[in-house]
C-alpha cells in the first residue's frame, strides 16, 4: 500500500495523496477544468513536469499556461519545436544547445550553409505544423553510455560532446516529442500544442561553439514566444520602438561618439558627446557636494593590492595586467574600492570622524568578451560614479537611507518614476561567516522595508536570492524607461570583508580599535552605460539642460547672417550652448538636418526677424513655429536650461 503524503497548496489548504501521485493527478483531483489548464507544477520551489511523481510532503502550486512561471516553459518548448522543424526541413543539420533568454530563446545549429533571414518564414510554417500535431512531451532517463551511443549513431557530434562532459555513471534526461528527441534537463509542458501560436523567429547570427573563437562557427536562430497574441504584438511594437531608440544609431546621427576595432570596447567621445558626458558628471558632482569628499586614485596598482582585496582570486580573468622590466606585475584597476581603503588608512581615524564618505569619478577597465560588447551599455573602460562610506554599525541604517534618498532624487531628475529595489542575498561562493552575512542581510531587510514604507508607493521591493557579491549583500535599483524596458542601475552594498582584509580601524570612545563597516554605492553605476540608457529613454530628445547643443539659429537668407550671429552671441551670454547655421542652403533643409541631429530648439531668422529683433522658434518633435521677441526667447530658454538640481537650490 502506497504511503500517504500531505501536500500544502498556496492558500494554506492541505490534502493527502498516495506517494507517487503525479502533478497532473493532483490537478485532476481538484477540478477537471484545472487539469485542462495546468501545464506544470512547482514543488517546494522547483518547477516540474506534470507527469513527475511526488513522493514526500511539501508545498505544491499548479502552473497554468497563463501564469508568469509558464512563460519560460513556453519559450523552452518553442526552442525544441524550432529544432525539430529545422531537422525536418534540413535533416543533415546538427542541433547543439537551445536555451531561453530574456524575451525569447535561441538554438545553435551546425550546418554547412548558415541560415539566411529568408529561411525564417519557412521554419515558422513547419513549427506551426508541429504544434498542430500536439505531440506529448515525454521524459526518459537514459544511461550516459546509451545516450552517447545513440547520438553517435545519429551523427550528432555536438550532443556526443555534451554527453561526454557528464561524469561517468550518471544518468541523463531525454525528452521526446513524437519521433524527435533531445538531451534536456527539462521541465516541459504537456505537449507541443501548449506552445501556442504567439511566437516569431526574429533573426539569424553566427556563434562559436561554447562561445570560444577557437571552436567551429555555428548558425544561431533567435526567436520570441509569448502566452498570447497581444503579448507578442506588444513586444514586437516595443522592439520596433527600441530599434528607433538604439543609442548606437542615435550616437552616429547626433555625432556624439563612435567605436572602432583599434580600441574594442572603449569609447571615442566626440566634442558634443563629451560635452554631454561632462554635464552628467557635473550634475552628479553637485549632488555630492557637502556630503562626500571627492578623491582620485591611481589607474595602475601592484597585483599585491588586488591579492589582498581578493579581486585577484575572484576577477583575475576580467582584469587587464602588465609586467614591467623589473618583473613587477600590475593591474589596471577594475574598481575603486581598494584605493579608497588606502586613503582611509592614511592617518588615524576616531569615531568622531565617522562616517567618512569618499566619492570618485574613476575610470575602470574590465575585460569583457568581444561578443558581450554592446555600444555604451557594455564596454571595457568606463567611469563609475563610485563612492564608499566608512562608518560604524550604528550608522548603517541611516547611511543606507541617505543613499536611497540621493538615488531616488537623481532618478526623478532624469524622468524615471518607477523604481524596483531588490535585496541581493548571499551567493554560493562567498567570503565571511554565516553570522556576518545574517547580520548584514538583517540590516538591509529592515532598511528595504522602511524605504518602501516611506516612498509613497514609488518604490517596489523584492528579493534576488543568491545574487549578492562575494563580499556582502546589496540593494539593486532597477528603473523602467519610456517604453517599459527595465534597467538595473545603482547599487548599495554592505561590506565587512574588505575592512577586515586590509585591517582598517577607528578609535572608539573607549580608546579601543574597532573595525568600521564599508558601504559601496553607485547611483548611475557606469556613466557611459547611463548615458546610453538616457539616449534610449529620451529617444535622443534630451531635456534642454542636458542636450549637447541646445539651440541652433538658422538664417533664411544670407542678408540675415549678421543678425543670426548676434542672436547666437546673446544666447551664449545667457549660458546656452548655441550654434549658427548660415550656410547657403534652403531653410527646410537646415531644419530637417538639425531635427535629425536632435537639436531641441531651432530659431529661424530672416530679415523680418532682424528688423523686429525677434525669432521664430521651432521645438524638436513639433511642426509649429512660435514668434518671440529676442529678449523674451533668450530669457525663456535660459530658465529652461537650468539643471533640475540648481532649480531647487
Amino acid at each position: 500500500m502506497a504511503q500517504a503524503i500531505t501536500l500544502t497548496f498556496p492558500d494554506g489548504n492541505k490534502r493527502e495523496y498516495s506517494s507517487g501521485t503525479t502533478g497532473g493527478e493532483v490537478a485532476e483531483s481538484i477540478a477537471k477544468s484545472l487539469a485542462k489548464k495546468s501545464v506544470a507544477y512547482v514543488f517546494d520551489g522547483e518547477l516540474h513536469d506534470l507527469a513527475d511523481p511526488i513522493d514526500t510532503d511539501g508545498n505544491i502550486e499548479l502552473v497554468t499556461r497563463t501564469d508568469d512561471q509558464a512563460l519560460d516553459l513556453i519559450r523552452h518548448d518553442a526552442a525544441h519545436v524550432m529544432a525539430e522543424a529545422v531537422q525536418e526541413l534540413w535533416p543533415e543539420t546538427q542541433v547543439t544547445i537551445g536555451p531561453i533568454i530574456e524575451n525569447g530563446f535561441y538554438y545553435d545549429f551546425a550546418r554547412n550553409e548558415p541560415f539566411k533571414p529568408e529561411d525564417l518564414p519557412v521554419i515558422e510554417k513547419k513549427m506551426r505544423e508541429i504544434i498542430a500535431r500536439n505531440a506529448p512531451f515525454t521524459k526518459e532517463v537514459w544511461s550516459r553510455d546509451d545516450a552517447r551511443a545513440h547520438f553517435e549513431k545519429m551523427g550528432e557530434d555536438y550532443k556526443v560532446e555534451l554527453v561526454d562532459a557528464i561524469p561517468e555513471g550518471e544518468s541523463l534526461k531525454i525528452y521526446k516529442q513524437g519521433e524527435w528527441m533531445d538531451l534536456c534537463r527539462g521541465p516541459h509542458m504537456r505537449s507541443t500544442g501548449d506552445v501556442g501560436s504567439a511566437f516569431k523567429l526574429m533573426s539569424v547570427a553566427g556563434a562559436y561553439w561554447r562561445g570560444d573563437a577557437k571552436n567551429a562557427m555555428l548558425s544561431r536562430i533567435y526567436g520570441t514566444a509569448w502566452a498570447d497574441a497581444k503579448q507578442l504584438q506588444d513586444y514586437l511594437v516595443m522592439r520596433e520602438e527600441a530599434e528607433k531608440r538604439d543609442h548606437r544609431k542615435l550616437g552616429r546621427e547626433m555625432g556624439l561618439f563612435h567605436f572602432q576595432e583599434e580600441g574594442p570596447g572603449v569609447v571615442f567621445w566626440h566634442a558634443k558627446g563629451w560635452k554631454m558626458f561632462q554635464k552628467l558628471v557635473n550634475y552628479m558632482r553637485r549632488r555630492l557636494e557637502g556630503v562626500y569628499e571627492e578623491v582620485n586614485t591611481p589607474q595602475i596598482l601592484d597585483k599585491a593590492l588586488w591579492e589582498q582585496s581578493g579581486h585577484w582570486g575572484w576577477y583575475r580573468e576580467n582584469m587587464f595586467t602588465t609586467v614591467t622590466e623589473d618583473d613587477r606585475e600590475f593591474a589596471i584597476k577594475p574598481m575603486n574600492c581598494p584605493g579608497h581603503i588606502k586613503i582611509y588608512k592614511h592617518g588615524l581615524k576616531s569615531y568622531r570622524d565617522l562616517p567618512v564618505r569618499m566619492a570618485e569619478f574613476g575610470t575602470v577597465h574590465r575585460y569583457e568578451p568581444s561578443g558581450a560588447l554592446h555600444g555604451l551599455l557594455r564596454v571595457r573602460a568606463f567611469t563609475q560614479d563610485d563612492a564608499h562610506v566608512f562608518c560604524t554599525e550604528d550608522h548603517l541604517e541611516a547611511e543606507c537611507l541617505r543613499i536611497n534618498d540621493l538615488m531616488m532624487s537623481v532618478y526623478k531628475d532624469f524622468g524615471f518614476s518607477e523604481v524596483l529595489v531588490k535585496l541581493a542575498t548571499r551567493p554560493e561562493k562567498r567570503v565571511g561567516t554565516d553570522a556576518m552575512w545574517d547580520h548584514a542581510e538583517d540590516i538591509l531587510r529592515k532598511v528595504l522595508n522602511r524605504m518602501a514604507a516611506e516612498s509613497d508607493g514609488r518604490i517596489k521591493i523584492g528579493i534576488n536570492e543568491g545574487e549578492g557579491t562575494f563580499y556582502g549583500p546589496k540593494f539593486e535599483y532597477t528603473l523602467k524607461d519610456a517604453i517599459g524596458r527595465e534597467w538595473q542601475m545603482g547599487t548599495t552594498q554592505i561590506d565587512f570583508n574588505l575592512p577586515e582584509r586590509f585591517g582598517i580601524f577607528y578609535i572608539d570612545a573607549d580608546n579601543e580599535k574597532k573595525q568600521p563597516v564599508m558601504i559601496h554605492r553607485a547611483v548611475c553605476g557606469s556613466l557611459e552605460r547611463f548615458m546610453g540608457i538616457l539616449m534610449e529613454n529620451y529617444a535622443g530628445q534630451f531635456p534642454l539642460w542636458l542636450a549637447p547643443v541646445q539651440v541652433v539659429v538658422a538664417s533664411i537668407t544670407t542678408d540675415a547672417n549678421s543678425y543670426v550671429e548676434n542672436v547666437v552671441a546673446a544666447l551664449k551670454k545667457a549660458g546656452l550652448s548655441a550654434e549658427a547655421d548660415i550656410r547657403n542652403e534652403k531653410i527646410n533643409y537646415k531644419v530637417r538636418e538639425h531635427s535629425l541631429a536632435k537639436v531641441p530648439v531651432i530659431l529661424v531668422c530672416g530679415m523680418r526677424e532682424a528688423e523686429g529683433v525677434s525669432v521664430n522658434m521651432r521645438r524638436l518633435g513639433s511642426k509649429d513655429q512660435m514668434s518671440y521677441g529676442l529678449e523674451e526667447a533668450v530669457s525663456m530658454l535660459a530658465k529652461e536650461a537650468v539643471p533640475p538640481d540648481l532649480k531647487r537650490s
